[in-house]
């Protein structure tokens, strides 16, 4: 089941990853490269150098789930950043890339 929502915390994975790369491989990466847990479930994005394959590596209870896109036509936009809100990836997977944004502040619990 999709399960994933704006209270994850998102992790862009700054370099071009081969998508042939499965759970252990994308683990290794996180682990190695990104140096974070792969088991906190926190959600890890991996782009292809072309950026028209994108992967979601996440821990769920039980197990590893691991999302996949392949875009037909077109790229996925670059990000710059390294963590991700929900709003940014959402924005990344349909393929808007905003210029200039501002974020107005909203009452946090």
């Amino acid at each position: 089941m999709f399960s994933l929502n704006s209270s994850h915390q998102y992790f862009l994975y700054q370099g071009h990853c081969d998508m042939r790369k499965s759970f252990e491989g994308l683990c290794g990466l996180v682990a190695s490269e990104l140096k974070r847990d792969a088991t906190s479930g926190e959600v890890f994005v991996f782009l292809n150098r072309q950026r028209t394959h994108i992967k979601l590596l996440h821990w769920e209870h039980g197990g590893f789930v691991l999302y996949y896109k392949r875009l037909e036509q077109g790229t996925f936009p670059v990000s710059s950043k390294g963590q991700l809100t929900w709003a940014d990836l959402v924005l990344m997977i349909e393929g808007i890339q905003v210029q200039k944004s501002r974020q107005l502040r909203r009452y946090q619990t």
